[in-house]
């Protein structure tokens, strides 16, 4: 069996009940990047024993995400309980066109005093694993003074032979500057065997447009795979120096984008881990963001997810 870890926060969410402009009803659920790619790596590849590295408290909040943990069958081994802090919270805004905003709450969040509860006997544990993933919000969270401890905690992991996989999502409202985050996003690309840039995240954060742009910034890095997607105009890949492109075909029903990354990489990375091809492991995560995005929230409705992902499963068979 194969193991992930995905390092980083889950949050509560809150939604509007009803795509009304009046309504002030708001639905309550779990998200957040790492955790949403948890969600769908596990969905798609049940085999595959997939482990949340974060903190929360002990609040009813808290107690109540572990049970949705367990119900979405991801491992709560390494999912610590702070005595004296509780998750984040956001709530998210969408305009006609699917396209969402966030207000977030998370100044106080359980998971910014991660790397607290990561000691020698837990890095022992992670090193077991196969595959370790964090992304940009993951860096972001963590405290400033906390992260020189995360990157020797990366290095040890390289050192047992894991592979390291980046996201450079990239928020900047968590960041004290764009240079801190440049500074990160560059250690994190150094230490990465795997990334999965968009293009959306460096042009906010270093004026790039284009894919070339992304790939000729992210090569000098040494990155063993290098995915870099862009949205509906396709997805560039570059393993082992050899560049392929691949395009996708647009979703004309676009409700939510909302995790529409996310669950790109989880089904991409689960498909890696289970021997598929670069080819059809970029076919499965492509369709399965296609499916996301096509209803509200970053966690579509399990049954709907199986049903399509599944059949999706059969053709690459």
């Amino acid at each position: 069996m194969k193991n992930i870890f995905l390092f980083g926060e889950c949050m509560i969410e809150l939604m509007a009940a009803s795509q009304e402009k009046s309504s002030n009803t708001m639905k309550q659920s779990f998200a957040g990047d790492v955790f949403n790619t948890a969600v769908y790596l596990k969905r798609t590849f049940a085999d595959v024993n997939v482990q949340l590295v974060t903190a929360i408290g002990k609040d009813q909040f808290s107690v109540d995400m572990i049970r949705y943990f367990k119900n979405e069958n991801i491992g709560s081994d390494f999912v610590f309980q702070s005595e004296t802090r509780i998750p984040g919270l956001y709530s998210i805004q969408l305009d006609e066109q699917g396209e969402r905003s966030f207000t977030y709450w998370r100044e106080n969040s359980a998971a910014r005093q991660i790397m607290q509860h990561i000691d020698d006997e837990v890095i022992s544990q992670l090193s077991t694993g196969d595959m370790f993933f964090f992304s940009g919000i993951s860096l972001a969270v963590i405290e400033p003074d906390s992260r020189e401890k995360f990157w020797t905690l990366i290095d040890k992991l390289k050192a047992s032979g894991i592979q390291v996989v980046f996201d450079p999502n990239y928020r900047p409202r968590m960041w004290s500057s764009p240079k801190e985050a440049q500074q990160q996003f560059e250690l994190a690309l150094h230490k990465s065997d795997i990334s999965l840039p968009g293009v959306d995240d460096f042009e906010q954060l270093f004026g790039m447009t284009t894919v070339e742009e992304v790939y000729n910034y992210c090569k000098p890095f040494g990155i063993n795979e290098l995915i870099i997607k862009n949205g509906e105009q396709g997805v560039l890949v570059v393993v082992e120096g050899i560049i392929s492109e691949f395009s996708i075909t647009p979703v004309t029903n676009v409700v939510d984008t909302t995790s529409a990354g996310d669950s790109f990489n989880g089904v991409y990375l689960g498909s890696r881990m289970e021997g598929y091809s670069v080819n059809n492991s970029i076919t499965l995560a492509s369709k399965a963001a296609g499916f996301v995005i096509q209803h509200r929230g970053a966690i579509a409705p399990a049954d709907e997810f199986d049903t399509f992902i599944n059949a999706q499963l059969a053709l690459v068979q």
